[in-house]
């Protein structure tokens, strides 16, 4: 779907209407097959890596490259296009980086997802560039927006916890791009690497997540408690290096 208006604060006139034209009739003839393997929505918060104090929103948009399967189908009568492997590892995940999900959203950066066997096969200087997922899992600050409907949302969530059990123990590596936290209108100097956050006090939690939930109808009060029994795996000593080197 194409739309005549242009991004927010972003430099230069709104799309004409030849254009609009012409990406109409591409997107019923061309095959957008690497966009297509896209399977998931996951909203969280990116701190730059050589200054935490910073961070941003990110809506990642994400595919999977490849899987180890190792068990059957299960499918979610309540969401029957939504079909996961019960006791499915996703090897390397794939994700695009949004500043919101709206039509005219701008892509800010770029994350790859890692098992923690492809994650330790890493030499050590590559390891160092890498962060965990466990708090963002535990604190309810990792959402995948969906219904918010009575039933329909206890169902998603049921869902949600359940990818929440496989995304807890990845490593991802993530660049961003575009810096619009400061206001940049358009994507500047070189990319930045960013981290997860991996502890309380790390950012005003109750102001930044908060107000996310507001937006996308969620509680990550709710999602903690959903999620208190998913176990914390170990995480890797080379990994979130820019909370141990910046305090």
């Amino acid at each position: 779907m194409t739309s005549s208006t242009k991004p927010s604060k972003v430099p230069g006139d709104a799309v004409p209407a030849e254009d609009n034209v012409l990406e109409t009739g591409a997107s019923l003839i061309q095959n957008f097959e690497p966009t297509k393997q896209l399977c998931a929505h996951l909203n969280a918060f990116h701190a730059y890596a050589d200054e935490p104090s910073r961070y941003v929103e990110a809506n990642h948009y994400c595919a999977h490259l490849t899987e180890d399967i190792r068990g059957l189908v299960l499918r979610i009568d309540a969401f029957p296009y939504w079909d996961t492997k019960a006791n499915a590892i996703k090897d390397v995940r794939q994700c695009l980086i949004y500043d919101s999900p709206g039509p005219n959203a701008r892509i800010i950066g770029i994350e790859y997802m890692i098992t923690p066997k492809l994650y330790e096969g890493l030499p050590a200087e590559e390891r160092r560039l890498w962060h965990s997922h466990v708090y963002e899992v535990k604190s309810g600050m990792l959402t995948m927006p969906g219904p918010t409907a009575p039933g329909l949302q206890q169902a998603w969530e049921a869902a949600e916890t359940r990818e929440m059990r496989h995304v807890i123990g990845l490593y991802g590596k993530v660049y961003h791009l575009w810096q619009t936290d400061r206001g940049d209108a358009l994507p500047l100097g070189e990319p930045k690497l960013m981290t997860s956050f991996t502890a309380d006090g790390q950012l005003d939690f109750d102001e930044a997540v908060g107000e996310r939930d507001r937006r996308f109808g969620t509680d990550w009060r709710r999602k903690k408690e959903l999620r208190k029994d998913i176990e914390d795996p170990r995480i890797h000593e080379d990994a979130d290096v820019a909370w141990k080197t910046k305090g």
